[in-house]
């Protein structure tokens, strides 16, 4: 961390710099965070007031350090006695107190709409805020939560206060199992879905050793760490996550499924179930113990995909194969339509639904892709035949024959058209949906929620469970819960609206982040909304901001009917 200076005309700005490795674009990158400027008459340093008020919550000394009173300047800039106005010192006040309002307006009164604020307040009322800010911040921004305290900080609405690390350190541990547990009991109350869906189990690597549930198993990374399996219940009708558990990462996926689905139960109290499972959790005795019987009288229905490492996937394939690409069996999709055909075929005495699906512009894309990774394959080999690094991938795809003037280098034409044979191509099974746009559009609705899940476990830590005991593990997964119950809402209006053929997620918040708001004389006033703004809030059914004093910075309670995912 270090101060740098920005001149800007006449002025000098001064910025609390932060220097970090952005794991998306690959490349340094800094966050700068305005802390004060060089006063022009002085040429010494003065400090906003927040910037003051951290330093000494840091226990750093602010002796000699000056306040930055931009009041006092504005009230300089008009003239004793006379009506006019330095305006362009005018405007340069009202710029420095300019902060960020769209993004935050508009999710907190999406939580409003779907009630989840109002559940937030009367379950965790000593830490709603905190928990809202930092649900923000993982939803609006692709960053590590060290970054945090200087988002909040730029964002207006948020009434937290300094979000810095001990401050999110001491959120994980005010508030228990007790707060949880009654949250997620109003939650379903609220949802009230008649039939609950169990999207498949994510694992978290942890080097820690004082969470009773880390322990030794299948780590899907590829890991060399205890671990813990994570578990989420969906509700069919609002598509919004309804409850989470956390077990044992010892315990194998399947043979503890049903035991995880009987405590969806309890709480639910319902005995119907949907499971959505990827391939990964594939395998004959696996749908064996899907369709088994037991005592416990819970009807577990499946939606799970078929590798290609199963001789049944090529099996079904090769019979679509001729006839898939008709009008008849277009599937509607967020992105570029795709093909479907649905069969039912015998497993065990037993008919299954099976769901073959084809993704013409994917598979020509990645049969371009493939032919140009295997022609340059081949220029290396006869530059390098002997390549280490390259060496699996020239045993794959090449065959390379060495003589005593040098070296030829083939393509295995049969390996290449063996891979082409499944490019586009993915398989579901079910033993209850026969529709195969209901199935597709449900095993899609997963995958929006694991990558979510992805990028708030990557940028809350969670990719390694860097916390001491089981209390803050559970509150770190908690906030994760919150943020996507937010994030699925948004992308189901985005869906159910057609919002997808104009914007993406990412776009969405981008633009609302260009709606500002400045502070002046203890008043707020909003920058003009843009049509981009105005069309995506009249698309949520949000209400536009009030144009002169903007003081929806506050929860309220405004019991407004939920009109997501209905």
């Amino acid at each position: 961390m270090s101060v740098t200076r920005q001149k800007v005309g006449k002025y000098t700005y001064l910025y609390d710099s932060k220097s970090f490795w952005d794991k998306i674009k690959k490349q340094p990158d800094n966050d700068k965070i305005p802390i004060g400027k060089i006063d022009l008459h002085t040429g010494e340093p003065v400090y906003k007031q927040d910037y003051l008020d951290k330093m000494a919550a840091s226990g750093e000394s602010i002796e000699g350090m000056r306040l930055w009173d931009k009041s006092r300047e504005a009230r300089g800039m008009v003239g004793a006695g006379a009506n006019t106005v330095n305006e362009t010192a005018l405007a340069e006040a009202i710029l420095d107190s300019v902060r960020d309002f769209g993004v935050v307006y508009f999710i907190r009164e999406l939580t409003e709409m779907i009630g989840l604020a109002e559940i937030l307040q009367d379950t965790i009322p000593g830490a709603t805020e905190e928990v809202f800010a930092l649900a923000c911040y993982l939803i609006a921004q692709d960053k590590p939560v060290m970054y945090c305290e200087e988002w909040v900080a730029s964002n207006f609405g948020l009434n937290t206060g300094s979000m810095s690390s001990q401050r999110v350190s001491d959120l994980l541990v005010s508030f228990g199992c007790a707060e949880r547990n009654n949250f997620y009991r109003r939650w379903q109350e609220k949802i009230s879905s008649r039939e609950y869906i169990a999207l498949d189990i994510t694992s978290v690597s942890s080097y820690s050793q004082q969470i009773s549930a880390c322990e030794w198993g299948y780590n899907r990374d590829g890991e060399d760490l205890a671990q813990i399996n994570i578990c989420m219940l969906f509700g069919m009708d609002s598509k919004l996550p309804v409850y989470q558990t956390m077990y044992s990462g010892s315990l194998g996926d399947v043979k503890t499924l049903r035991a995880t689905m009987c405590e969806f139960a309890t709480m639910t109290g319902s005995k119907e179930l949907t499971v959505i499972m990827d391939k990964g959790f594939y395998s004959e005795g696996n749908v064996d113990i899907l369709l088994g019987r037991s005592d416990d009288g819970l009807s577990i229905r499946f939606l799970i995909a078929v590798p290609f490492s199963s001789n049944l996937a090529y099996d079904w394939i090769g019979i679509e194969q001729t006839n898939i690409d008709r009008l008849e069996n277009v599937i509607l999709t967020s992105g570029q339509p795709v093909r479907g055909v649905h069969r039912q075929n015998e497993w065990g005495g037993i008919m299954l639904n099976t769901h073959v699906f084809f993704n013409p512009e994917k598979a020509a894309k990645e049969r371009n892709e493939l032919f140009r990774y295997v022609t340059v394959l081949k220029q290396q080999a006869e530059e390098d035949p002997d390549n280490r690094k390259n060496a699996a991938a020239y045993n794959k795809y090449l065959r390379i024959e060495k003589h005593r003037k040098g070296s030829s280098v083939k393509i295995r034409e049969n390996e290449v058209d063996w891979e082409l044979e499944t490019v586009g191509w993915f398989v579901l099974i079910s033993n209850y949906i026969n529709d195969t746009q209901t199935a597709h559009d449900m095993y899609r609705a997963k995958d929006v929620v694991e990558k979510g899940f992805m990028r708030y476990k990557n940028n809350l830590g969670l990719d390694r469970l860097r916390v001491h005991g089981d209390e803050r593990l559970e509150n770190k997964l908690f906030i994760v819960f919150i943020a996507l119950i937010i994030t699925s809402a948004i992308h189901e209006t985005m869906k159910r609206k057609n919002l997808y053929k104009q914007i993406t997620f990412d776009s969405l918040f981008l633009t609302l982040a260009k709606l500002k708001i400045a502070s002046m004389n203890g008043k707020q006033i909003l920058r003009p909304i843009t049509k981009e703004q105005t069309d995506i809030l009249k698309a949520f059914d949000i209400r536009l901001p009030d144009y002169s004093t903007c003081k929806a910075s506050t929860p309220k309670k405004r019991g407004r009917k939920p009109k997501v995912g209905k």
